[in-house]
């Protein structure tokens, strides 16, 4: 199987919908990509970026006191192909051994509805691959069906930001939807852990994470399943 994997970038640059010209800027979490591209990259896979609409991203949270993200961050490829990402409609879905979906508030108004996105994630996961996300990441797993009409996520156990941790960080009446009821309501199991602490569950083919104090550990858990992939 191959050895490249799709991280998928938010698009949005908001905590808010795209006409709230005053809500707080947003985008992707640096670090719930950073951390998993070195845990990926360090293991010899090649990592391309693509977000809803290609092109420039807006990055949240960023925090050049951590060395991963610094060390991303100021290395010119790097974070240049976060700003000139992959349309949709560029992506070979064959290509890829997994796809990934880093989190951000962001996320949660363009990837629920990014059919392209989804088309791709379905790909990638009927032909034996991965499928991961971090955060508000599952918010791409929220609309996303399998070409029987189930959702990717039913039946499945899922962990993603939780309602108390949106509680925590003022944002629970400003998000669009509860991303942990969300998922719920596609039939998955939500398994939290104590606001912000790691907590990664796989379920089948399906790896999922808690917040970005997981990020890293979505990536690791990611590592057996591509190997087990590589061998079919």
């Amino acid at each position: 199987m191959s050895q490249r994997i799709l991280f998928v970038l938010t698009s949005h640059d908001r905590k808010g919908p795209f006409d709230a010209a005053d809500a707080a800027p947003s985008g992707f979490y640096l670090s719930e990509v950073t951390h998993p591209h070195r845990v990926l990259a360090d293991a010899g896979y090649a990592v391309d970026f693509v977000s809803p609409k290609g092109g420039k991203t807006h990055v949240d949270g960023l925090d050049l006191d951590d060395p991963v993200n610094a060390a991303f961050w100021n290395d010119a490829t790097l974070r240049g192909a976060t700003e000139t990402t992959l349309a949709p409609s560029q992506v070979d879905a064959d290509a890829y051994a997994a796809i990934f979906y880093a989190g951000g508030h962001a996320t949660m108004w363009d990837f629920p509805d990014s059919t392209e996105l989804a088309a791709i994630a379905v790909r990638i996961y009927e032909r034996g691959g991965i499928v991961a996300a971090v955060c508000h990441g599952p918010a791409g797993l929220v609309n996303l069906k399998l070409s029987d009409g189930r959702h990717l996520v039913d039946g499945k156990d899922v962990s993603a930001f939780t309602n108390d941790e949106e509680r925590a960080v003022g944002l629970y009446d400003t998000v669009p939807f509860l991303l942990a009821d969300a998922l719920q309501e596609r039939g998955a199991r939500h398994v939290p852990a104590p606001n912000f602490q790691a907590q990664v569950v796989v379920s089948e083919r399906l790896v999922t994470g808690q917040n970005p104090a997981s990020a890293k550990g979505v990536a690791e858990a990611m590592l057996p399943l591509l190997a087990s992939a590589g061998r079919d």
